[in-house]
């Protein structure tokens, strides 16, 4: 394990000492006094690279990257997960916008919640997908224009009067799932484009895997989880603005 100190350096810097290591064979990094540093594992490959954060990053924490983990033993700022192809990245606090914009792959866990325009435009292809779950709650537009993947949010430790999802939820979705861990959803909150539905014994296969992957990573208890009532939000049309196009 190799630590780097990154206390009144450069985020170029730090970057640089980062690939470096990788370069070198390391692949258990821990990164202490980080503060707003960005960038931090952009397109970064490698599947058994592991880097702790002790801190909390800047923007666009993993963008591009391909295969590492990545465990924040803090809070995040926005853009975490940018167009990320593969990996795992864990935020053990709070988050902040514009999380998972295209993301194609890999998993993203926060504990608690994530800001405004989390999942826009994600993507997957076969079994090259994105999975994202929100411990608490989040901000508007929430899986916008989302086209492939899953979102989730549990509602966990939230007080009974914060929404567990604000307005403009899925808008523009054509594809992928969403899965709310809660009934507090109206249809006006939704965009035109989807349609609530109940989930059924195929969705809990489906989530299951990843829901206990989350419960293990921050403590909670699974079973506590799955009790829950979840909803799901799914596109009732592949192409909603066909019509808008001349071809």
């Amino acid at each position: 394990m190799r630590v780097i100190d990154a206390r009144g350096m450069h985020f170029r810097e730090l970057n640089e000492q980062v690939y470096a290591l990788v370069q070198q064979g390391e692949t258990n990094i821990v990164l202490k006094n980080v503060l707003g540093h960005r960038y931090i594992a952009d397109n970064l490959r490698g599947d058994n690279i592991k880097i702790e954060i002790q801190g909390v990053p800047g923007n666009d924490l993993a963008a591009f990257m391909d295969g590492p983990t990545i465990i924040v033993n803090g809070n995040g700022q926005d853009g975490i997960a940018n167009t990320m192809n593969s990996g795992k990245v864990v935020i053990k606090g709070n988050s902040g916008d514009a999380l998972s914009y295209g993301m194609r792959g890999g998993r993203l866990y926060i504990k608690g919640t994530a800001g405004y325009r989390v999942g826009i435009h994600m993507k997957g292809i076969e079994s090259h997908f994105p999975v994202v779950i929100v411990g608490r709650s989040a901000g508007a537009f929430f899986g916008e224009y989302l086209a492939g993947g899953i979102l989730m949010v549990l509602g966990l430790n939230k007080p009974k009067d914060e929404p567990i999802l604000r307005d403009y939820i899925a808008t523009g979705m054509h594809g992928g799932v969403i899965y709310i861990r809660s009934r507090d959803i109206k249809e006006e909150q939704i965009g035109r484009e989807v349609s609530i539905f109940d989930i059924d014994e195929e969705d809990i296969r489906y989530m299951a895997p990843y829901l206990k992957e989350y419960a293990a990573d921050f403590d909670f208890d699974f079973d506590e989880i799955m009790q829950g009532d979840f909803v799901k939000l799914m596109p009732v049309s592949t192409r909603p603005y066909g019509k808008l196009y001349v071809y």
